[in-house]
């Protein structure tokens, strides 16, 4: 079985629920309420939901093109060929000026974008923000001079298992479609889909091309987007991802307020998974919550009193499973102020305030390689905290890293790696990109890199 996420690829060319902090949960009371309908729910929030196209051009070399003699037996032009590659998703209006926010692998690498609203109305749209770490973007609409439908977030903390959601999207291209079910499970966290692993799931009916559609409660409201599917066929069967709308809340803000990134806290402290050893070592009924392996010096744990191997079990009264439970409850807390930490230490708990601020970014320089080189198209920067977060690094890793590589460049197809660390080129070591960009820039038949990917050191030799 495998994951997929729910962007499909073309090549070519009557129960109304009023809104409330809590739904009312109850089962049917008799026969005639199962026939009730979903119709009035559908009729409101649907309008606000809508089908996005991505399109780039994409280079499609055949080798048998560089052959004159097969070129003129079939009356083929000659070099690589140019080739429109179309990507199909959903995404959903969140404001009625026309910003809406779908998956960043519905429209990751398009030169064009549009999205098509549900009265079949197209529009233009300008990608507002990426957020790779959650797989989230926002579009604004151009030329747009109205109001559009929006949906409302809905708080997903409040969701409980079992609640009835409705799924909203695009599925195969075939348009705007329908599908109801229940929350399967809430706080997936082994999803491995994206950095922050907290999902919804839920077993409503989604497909390929369901990517940036909503997942909408009874109360009508965004519940998450939809993000990624389990399947052994390449469809439903009925387990399906969803990103919870609070954390889709963080991204749409930031592109509100024009930001280009997302801006989160910082916690400053490695977090390790509690395994069943660890837990009896610590007298723990049940193997929960995240292990402090170690604290950044000056960090906003460090300042609060975290100290490595105490074990945070809480924050802000919402229960902590698993480092990556903590650190999506982390990245959901808006920046200034505090947020109240649980921890155990030497079996006693204490409460810690830990400041919500961003981690330090200075001297960051980041750049992207263009001189004639195996490294050309890559995007890369100077470790600074802001970056080691990012990429999950050790904070006191030091030197130049892959943030970044377009499919189509000189470093993705040799095989670099983003997070891959440049220790050494042509026995220069790299110590910021300034290094890594000059020595690019020389003429060289022979490479020899030396990088570090996932902790182990690879030294590489290739040809100019």
């Amino acid at each position: 079985m495998k994951l997929i996420r729910l962007a499909a690829a073309l090549l070519v060319s009557a129960l109304i629920a009023t809104p409330s902090l809590a739904q009312d949960r109850r089962v049917p009371a008799s026969a005639a309420e199962l026939r009730l309908s979903y119709g009035p729910i559908v009729q409101r929030v649907q309008p606000a939901v809508v089908n996005v196209y991505a399109a780039k051009m994409v280079q499609n070399h055949n080798p048998f093109l560089d052959d004159p003699i097969f070129r003129r037996f079939f009356g083929l032009p000659g070099g690589q060929q140019e080739q429109m590659q179309r990507s199909l998703g959903s995404g959903v209006m969140v404001d009625a000026s026309g910003l809406v926010v779908t998956n960043v692998h519905v429209i990751e690498g398009a030169d064009q974008v549009k999205v098509s609203l549900s009265d079949k109305r197209e529009f233009e749209a300008e990608i507002v923000l990426k957020d790779s770490r959650s797989d989230l973007a926002v579009l604004r609409l151009k030329d747009a001079h109205e109001k559009f439908p929006t949906l409302d977030f809905a708080n997903s903390d409040e969701l409980m298992v079992g609640d009835v959601v409705l799924a909203i999207g695009n599925p195969f291209g075939v348009g705007q479609t329908v599908t109801h079910g229940i929350i399967s499970a809430l706080a997936r966290t082994q999803v491995g889909i994206t950095d922050y692993q907290f999902f919804i799931q839920t077993d409503a009916a989604i497909n390929p091309g369901n990517s940036g559609g909503a997942l909408v409660d009874m109360t009508g409201k965004l519940a998450g987007i939809n993000t990624a599917i389990y399947s052994r066929s390449g469809g439903s069967q009925g387990i399906g991802f969803a990103i919870p709308a609070n954390m889709v809340r963080v991204v749409v803000a930031s592109a509100k307020s024009g930001g280009k990134s997302v801006k989160r806290p910082w916690l400053g402290a490695k977090l390790q998974t509690v395994t069943p050893d660890i837990a009896d070592s610590l007298g723990l009924k049940t193997p929960s919550g995240a292990l402090v392996a170690s604290v950044v010096q000056g960090s906003p744990a460090a300042r609060a009193g975290l100290k490595a191997s105490d074990l945070i079990t809480a924050i802000d009264g919402q229960p902590i499973d698993d480092p990556n439970g903590f650190d999506y409850r982390f990245a959901t807390h808006p920046l200034g102020g505090t947020s109240q930490i649980d921890a155990i230490r030497g079996g006693k708990t204490l409460k810690l305030a830990v400041a919500l601020e961003t981690a330090p970014d200075k001297d960051r320089d980041e750049i992207t390689l263009s001189g004639r080189s195996p490294f050309q198209g890559a995007k890369v920067a100077n470790i600074s905290p802001a970056v080691a977060d990012e990429l999950h690094l050790d904070a006191d890793t030091e030197g130049v890293v892959v943030t970044e590589l377009s499919e189509d460049s000189t470093a993705a197809t040799v095989g670099f790696q983003k997070g891959d660390i440049i220790l050494a080129v042509n026995s220069k070591k790299i110590s910021k990109t300034g290094d890594l960009d000059k020595v690019t820039r020389d003429q060289s038949r022979l490479w020899r890199i030396t990088l570090l990917r996932g902790g182990q050191q690879i030294n590489v030799t290739l040809g100019g």
